[in-house]
C-alpha cells in the first residue's frame, strides 16, 4: 500500500494551467508545467483547498459511489456530524437516521456518538499525561499529515487517540458480525464524509495498521437521495439516536474542544490559520494550553468540499439542532478504551522537503537556493509556474526546473542577447571582425532569441 495515496487527483482534460491553485495549496505541492497543473504526492496533505479554488473544476476527490454497497451482504452507515447540519428545519436526527435506512442501509451507527466516547478518552488522557502538553487534536487527517511532513517538532504532542469515525467503524463492525454472524468482508463500513481527507484516511490510515472503514461516500452524493427518504419518514420516526450536544458539536470548530470541559484550549479553522498556529506552537508561544483542536477546512468539517451547504449556514444549523439535546448520550467503558480508542501504531516524520539525500547535500542545495533567490526578482508571481520564487529556486536546486522559467529572469535574459546582437552589428560594419564568422554568431543569437520569445508567449498562455 502506497504510504502517499490521495484521494485529491487532477482531471488534466479540464485543466486550464492558471496559478489558482498553486498560489492556495498549503503544502506548495502544485506546480504548472507545460501547461497543466502537477501535484506532487508526497507533498500533498488532501486539505481540499485546490478543489475549493479551481475555477475548472480540474481538482477532484475520489471516492466510493453509492452502487458499491450492493457488494456486501449487509452495510451500516457512519453519517459523519456534518451530515445533520445540511438539511433545513431538521429538528430531530432520527428522521436523517431512519431514512438512511430507506436508503439501503442495514444499521447506523453514529460518528458523533463515537465522539462522545472519544472526548471522554481525552478528558482522562489529559489528566493522566502531563508531559507532552499541550495535546494536539487528530481528528482531522489533514492536520496529522501535516505535522507529519512538516512539524516534526510536534508529533510527539499529537493525542495517540483514533477519530470518532474509526471508533465508530470498529464498534459497527463488531457490532454487525454479532448480531448477524456474517463473516467480516460480507459486511460493509460505509461512511458518509465532508471531505476527501477521509477517504485518504481510510485507505492508508495514520495511527493504525488498518482502518474498519471499508466505503467512504460523499455528502453531496448521498443528500439528494436522502431528501426524499426523509420525506417518507413521516413525523414519528423510530428512536435510534445515540448522541447529544458533545457528539454534534463535532462538526464544527471548536466542538471537539468544547467537549472536554476546560478553558485551557485553542481552536482554529482554515488550513492557513492551522499552519500559523502549529508554527506558534512550534516556538513555543502558547503557554498554559493543554489541548489544541485544528480543523483544515473553514468552520470545521461542515465547510468540507464534499458538502453542499454554506459552513457558516451550516454551523447555524448544527447549533439549532443541538439545542434541546442532552449533554451526552455515550459512555465509555474499559472495553473501548482498550479494544477501539488507542494507537496501535507510531506516526513517524516523513522528510519530503529535504533538498538532499543526506546532510552534506541539503547544505550543498541550500546555497545554490540562497544564490538562485538572489538573482530571482521576488514577487512570488507564480508565471513560473511555482507558488513563490523560494519554491522555483528549490525546483531548480532539484533539478525539476530551470532559471528561464522565471518570466522576469527570461526578459533580463532577452534584453542583454538583444544588446550582444546590437554590438555584433556594429562590429560587422566596421569591419573589425571577420565577416562570415561574426553572421554566424549573430545567426545563432537571433535563434536562441527566437527560442526564449516563443516559451515566453507559451508561458503566457
Amino acid at each position: 500500500m502506497d504510504k502517499f495515496y490521495h484521494s485529491v487527483h487532477l482531471d488534466e482534460k479540464l485543466c486550464r494551467g492558471c496559478i489558482n491553485c498553486i498560489k492556495r495549496c498549503p503544502t506548495q505541492a502544485i506546480r504548472v508545467r507545460n501547461g497543466k497543473a502537477r501535484i506532487n504526492s508526497k507533498f500533498c496533505i488532501d486539505c481540499g483547498e485546490c478543489i475549493r479554488v479551481c475555477p475548472h473544476h480540474a481538482k477532484q476527490a475520489s471516492y466510493d459511489s453509492l452502487d458499491t454497497m450492493k457488494t456486501y451482504q449487509y452495510t451500516v452507515a457512519l453519517p459523519a456530524p456534518s451530515l445533520y447540519s445540511q438539511f433545513n428545519n431538521l429538528e430531530d436526527v432520527n428522521i436523517l437516521l431512519n431514512a438512511l435506512l430507506l436508503l439501503g442501509f442495514d444499521d447506523v451507527m453514529e460518528v458523533s456518538a463515537a465522539a462522545e466516547l472519544v472526548s471522554e478518552a481525552t478528558r482522562e488522557y489529559l489528566a493522566e499525561h502531563q508531559e507532552n502538553l499541550p495535546m494536539i487534536s487528530t481528528a482531522c487527517p489533514s492536520v496529522v499529515r501535516l505535522i507529519r511532513v512538516r512539524f516534526p517538532n510536534l508529533i510527539p504532542h499529537l493525542l495517540p487517540l483514533n477519530p470518532p469515525v474509526e471508533v465508530a467503524a470498529c464498534m459497527a463492525a463488531k457490532k454487525a458480525m454479532e448480531e448477524t454472524g456474517l463473516k467480516r468482508e460480507d459486511i460493509g463500513i460505509c461512511f458518509i464524509s465532508p471531505c476527501p481527507s477521509k477517504v485518504t484516511y481510510a485507505r492508508t490510515p495514520l495511527g493504525v495498521q488498518t482502518s474498519q472503514i471499508d466505503r467512504v461516500f460523499a455528502i453531496k452524493d448521498v443528500y439528494p437521495r436522502l431528501l426524499s427518504c426523509m420525506k417518507a419518514v413521516g413525523e414519528d420516526p423510530k428512536e435510534i439516536g445515540t448522541s447529544g450536544k458533545i457528539g454534534i458539536s463535532w462538526g464544527r470548530s471548536g466542538g471537539e474542544a468544547g467537549g472536554l470541559f476546560t478553558e485551557s484550549y485553542l481552536a482554529a479553522d482554515g488550513i492557513e490559520n492551522v499552519i500559523r498556529v502549529l508554527e506558534d506552537l512550534e516556538d513555543q508561544k502558547f503557554t498554559n494550553l493543554q489541548f489544541v483542536e485544528l480543523d483544515a477546512c473553514s468552520g470545521g468539517c461542515v465547510g468540507g468540499v464534499l458538502t453542499v451547504e454554506n459552513p457558516y449556514v451550516a454551523e447555524v444549523k448544527l447549533k439549532r439542532l443541538r439545542k434541546y439535546m442532552p449533554v451526552a448520550r455515550s459512555h465509555m467503558d474499559v472495553e473501548h478504551t482498550e479494544e477501539y480508542m488507542r494507537w496501535t501504531g507510531n506516526v513517524d516524520f516523513e522528510p519530503v522537503f529535504s533538498l538532499g539525500q543526506n546532510i552534506m547535500e541539503s547544505f550543498a542545495k541550500l546555497n545554490q537556493v540562497e544564490r538562485l533567490l538572489g538573482r530571482l526578482p521576488g514577487l512570488d508571481c507564480g508565471s513560473c509556474g511555482a507558488p513563490t520564487c523560494k519554491a522555483l529556486a528549490e525546483d531548480i536546486a532539484r533539478g525539476e526546473a530551470r532559471e528561464e522559467d522565471c518570466v522576469y529572469y527570461l526578459r533580463e535574459s532577452l534584453h542583454k542577447l538583444s544588446t550582444e546582437v546590437s554590438r555584433l552589428a556594429d562590429d560587422m560594419a566596421a569591419g573589425e571582425k571577420d565577416g562570415k564568422e561574426t553572421l554566424r554568431l549573430l545567426k545563432e543569437y537571433i535563434q536562441k532569441i527566437s527560442d526564449d520569445m516563443a516559451k515566453l508567449d507559451e508561458e503566457k498562455r
